[in-house]
């Protein structure tokens, strides 16, 4: 009763274990950014649908596969090759979708972050993700970090999916984050030199969570010492103690990310007082 599309670069590691998780659907789809590794011939030997794009942005390849698949069902639930569907959660999403209303436009799910194998969950810092919702009323925005919106209601799911951010291993966390981090300054100063005002209030009373979450991180980033201040929270805010070694490492790594983005901000924002000015 709702599709499955996976975005993918590269992902010959991952996607088996994905797709192995999403055998119940009759109508998944990769959608890849031209892999150069075993990803596409992983996906048709499975089974699945493939149509491939030029990356230009993690927000308009979403975009993208959207407006341009062919879904058999109104429904689809977007993954990424390091996700897996559980099973409680696929009962879940059916027994909703049989008597489902139509101001009902998305899911709001809980997604469980493991670390060496621990779930984290204390250290996670943001649980729920709009992941399943009608393909033609949902649009990504932000090339960063980036927040679908509905048009329509969203409700909150009871059930799980599972996330694997280190399965490739610490480097290459580290390397997609150092990459994420220049993004995030980028897109820190292009907001700010925009004179983008950010609200107290609808960090706190948002209508949707992707408003409250992008008003909260734009205030957060005016706070001073926002790396020390981010482990803090995770490990006492949110009790990240709790998950053990793991926890404690992963909000290490968290505000190791932060102070990426510090950095990067600083860097960007002297060179751009470095440049002449023309007349």
């Amino acid at each position: 009763m709702f599709s499955i599309l996976i975005l993918t670069k590269n992902e010959e590691q991952d996607l088996p274990g994905c797709l192995d998780s999403v055998k119940f659907c009759d109508d998944v789809h990769i959608f890849d950014s031209f892999s150069s590794d075993h990803t596409v011939d992983i996906a048709k030997r499975a089974g699945a649908k493939v149509a491939q794009r030029k990356f230009d942005g993690y927000a308009s390849q979403r975009n993208a596969a959207l407006s341009t698949i062919r879904f058999k069902y109104e429904w689809v639930f977007v993954l990424d090759a390091d996700e897996r569907i559980s099973l409680p959660l696929t009962e879940e999403i059916y027994n909703h979708l049989k008597g489902i209303e139509d101001p009902v436009s998305g899911f709001s799910i809980r997604r469980r972050d493991y670390f060496n194998g621990t779930w984290l969950k204390h250290a996670q810092i943001t649980p729920y993700y709009i992941r399943c919702f009608r393909h033609d009323r949902a649009s990504y925005q932000r090339e960063i970090n980036e927040v679908v919106q509905i048009n329509g209601t969203v409700i909150v799911l009871k059930e799980y999916f599972c996330h694997y951010p280190f399965s490739k291993g610490m480097i290459h966390w580290l390397n997609k984050h150092n990459g994420y981090s220049t993004l995030e300054a980028k897109r820190w100063i292009e907001e700010h030199q925009g004179n983008i005002r950010f609200s107290f209030k609808k960090a706190l009373f948002g209508h949707s969570l992707p408003e409250r979450r992008y008003h909260q991180k734009g205030l957060f980033y005016k706070i001073p010492g926002r790396p020390f201040l981010k482990w803090l929270y995770i490990v006492f805010g949110r009790r990240a103690f709790l998950d053990g070694r793991s926890g404690i490492t992963y909000a290490t790594l968290q505000s190791i990310y932060e102070y990426f983005i510090v950095l990067k901000t600083r860097e960007i924002l002297s060179q751009q007082k470095m440049k002449p000015k023309t007349v």
